[in-house]
């Protein structure tokens, strides 16, 4: 039984650049998202204020998001 193996000779082209400065897609025009963990933390605190009563974690979070991408913006 052969094996076959496969050369290539033909070389790879390069690769085109990713973006052209100022397009829609350039990361620095982007809005700021806050991390999961700073969402995390803020939302922790608001549960602290509140008693750490349950019930309210999806209110917090939303809170948390808002609040800091307010403060982004």
């Amino acid at each position: 039984m052969q094996e076959t193996v496969k050369k290539t000779t033909t070389q790879s082209k390069p690769r085109k650049a990713a973006a052209k400065k100022g397009s829609a897609t350039n990361v620095q025009t982007m809005p700021s998202v806050p991390s999961h963990d700073q969402v995390a933390e803020l939302a922790r605190r608001y549960w602290a204020e509140r008693g750490y009563q349950d019930g309210h974690s999806e209110e917090d979070w939303f809170r948390a998001e808002q609040e800091l991408r307010a403060k982004a913006s």
